[in-house]
């Protein structure tokens, strides 16, 4: 039995479209024709020239940092500050903001140039992602208020991409009075949504419960600061105004959703597994434009919140097309996949996630895995591959098994205790065309069945 890398043979279980369909949706997309930017909107130059000002000591602390393997210590920080001629303040800051936007990246805690630091200088696209990325993770970049419960600050940043909007059409200054008041009304519907009755304030022995009238304006005055802090606007005296870099992103997010909500796929409105369930029958390329539609739609939180959900469930076909999906996140989802980690079902999927996110080549992702979490997958694998695919794929998947003999694979597929361990061997079995094999498998799934060694 040959290895073969266990990505690639996940991957596979995204069964392709009919030729002719798949042939169809390529066309289609290729010859819709590319929406104009607002009138006003700076040409990508200019942009990406606005981008790279903003992320100009981001950049600075993430060469410096690959060219000393940093790690990102206090006493490196400190060392940083002086060869930089920055406080060890605007380091802290300037790293966080250097992950988040994808210029640095750890390996093994070893920091090394992102892609985006390689082509920073000579690619105007990899830069406007970068800083897409950081606006994305705006409510990382500035700390929430002090006192105000996790349940409010969420439904403040779910709230933002309305507030957002109002901006965009606005074409200029806002008072903060009107953006509070589109942020009440935001917030209402949400909790009208989830027929929730308004939040008070919780126990915290750490810190004091702002009231609850207190709580909106406190979250406006932080959203405001956050935005203006990865250059997406500009504050005023009493008033806020989109920057030509946060007028584009605004417009491309609502590009997105236009796009998602008048496409054959259209999954905008789904839940993150219904929404999965749709992509399942997409090649990886359109899978990923409908996760980034889908994503541009929700705040990354409560997004990547449903995702792991999603990948939770007993469909082991969505469980792997989650982490397709929290792939096109990126830094956002890197705490809450370090979490999946710690649960067993999800810990190999997160390992392969964790080890490409920091840089690990494709082909080498597969060995951040025990022998045992790589037979765990295996087994996972194949379930969604008898729950939704062919037979002959699952013949073929036999192959992408890390145990060399057919005897020492059952041997830890039995050992290994994966729910689905009997209907995937019985479906192996009723596929496999050898007899003989067939009927090893047959009987290493009774054995399962009945607690047998």
């Amino acid at each position: 039995m040959t290895s073969r890398n266990l990505r690639d043979s996940r991957l596979r279980l995204v069964r392709p479209r009919p030729t002719a369909t798949a042939r169809r949706a390529v066309t289609n997309r290729r010859t819709r024709p590319a929406p104009r930017p607002p009138e006003g909107t700076p040409p990508t130059a200019e942009l990406a020239g606005q981008a790279r000002e903003v992320l100009a000591d981001a950049v600075r602390i993430a060469r410096w940092a690959a060219a000393h393997h940093a790690e990102g210590s206090a006493a490196e920080r400190e060392r940083a500050a002086e060869d930089l001629r920055l406080t060890p303040g605007q380091v802290h800051a300037g790293w966080d903001r250097a992950r988040l936007a994808g210029l640095v990246e750890l390996h093994a805690g070893t920091a090394r140039p992102g892609w985006r630091l390689n082509a920073w200088d000579r690619d105007d696209s990899a830069v406007l992602r970068g800083w897409v990325a950081l606006f994305d993770a705006w409510p990382l970049v500035h700390p929430a208020p002090a006192g105000v419960v996790p349940a409010a600050v969420a439904e403040a940043v779910e709230a933002v991409p309305q507030v957002l909007s109002l901006l965009q059409l606005s074409a200029g200054p806002v008072l903060l009075p009107a953006l509070l008041d589109l942020l009440q009304q935001r917030v209402a519907e949400l909790r009208e949504e989830r027929c929730e009755v308004p939040y008070g304030p919780e126990p915290d022995p750490a810190a004091t419960a702002r009231p609850p009238e207190t709580v909106l304006p406190a979250l406006l005055d932080w959203a405001m600061e956050g935005l203006a802090a990865v250059g997406a606007l500009t504050l005023g005296e009493g008033h806020a105004t989109l920057t030509p870099l946060g007028n584009w992103a605004v417009w491309v997010k609502l590009e997105q959703i236009c796009v998602a909500a008048q496409s054959p796929a259209g999954h905008i409105e789904q839940s993150a597994e219904e929404m999965l369930r749709g992509c399942a029958r997409l090649s990886p390329g359109p899978a990923r434009a409908e996760y980034r539609a889908w994503l541009a739609a929700r705040t990354v939180s409560s997004a990547v919140t449903e995702l792991v959900a999603a990948a939770r469930g007993e469909d082991a076909l969505l469980r792997g097309l989650a982490f397709e999906a929290l792939r096109v996140v990126g830094a956002a989802a890197e705490a809450d996949v370090r979490a999946a980690a710690e649960e067993p079902s999800l810990r190999p999927y997160a390992l392969l996630w964790l080890a490409e996110y920091e840089g690990a080549d494709p082909e080498d992702t597969a060995e951040v895995l025990t022998r045992e979490e790589a037979t765990w997958l295996w087994v996972d694998t194949a379930a969604a591959v008898a729950d939704h695919g062919e037979s002959a794929l699952l013949v073929r998947h036999l192959d992408s098994a890390v145990q060399g003999t057919v005897p020492a694979l059952l041997d830890e597929v039995r050992a290994v205790g994966h729910p689905r361990t009997v209907q995937v061997l019985v479906a192996l079995a009723a596929a496999h065309p050898d007899p003989a094999l067939a009927k090893a498998v047959r009987r290493a799934a009774f054995q399962v069945h009945t607690g047998g060694a």
